[in-house]
């Protein structure tokens, strides 16, 4: 008797049909979604995450944990002062989702 062997893309496609599991894996999809967007825009203004949590009156550990994933309640207030001392400009939009898994395929432009 044999194993079958699964490769990452066919179990994930697999786990994905349980409802409960694929609101989490897209919740979480969507908080590390905004901290590599933040992380990459600190990286190309040059900037450490101690110069960026002092231009925005805060904490060096609040952008570490914006940028882990981990922070994913951060407060519109500090995406907005995020966005002013970065020179670039907050969007949020609301758009139709066919299919949760390519949501994400937009990418932002600064």
């Amino acid at each position: 008797m044999s194993k079958q062997v699964y490769n990452f893309d066919e179990f994930l496609q697999e786990e994905l049909r349980d409802k409960e599991f694929r609101k989490y894996y897209e919740e979480e999809g969507r908080s590390l979604e905004i901290g590599y967007k933040i992380a990459r825009l600190r990286d190309r203004l040059g900037l450490t995450q101690q110069q960026l949590a002092e231009k925005i009156h805060t904490s060096q550990s609040v952008i570490a944990r914006l940028e882990s994933g981990d922070y994913w309640q951060a407060s519109l207030r500090t995406l907005e002062k995020i966005a002013l001392v970065t020179g670039t400009h907050l969007e949020i939009s609301f758009r139709k989702i066919s299919n949760g898994l390519n949501r994400r395929r937009e990418s932002v432009n600064i």
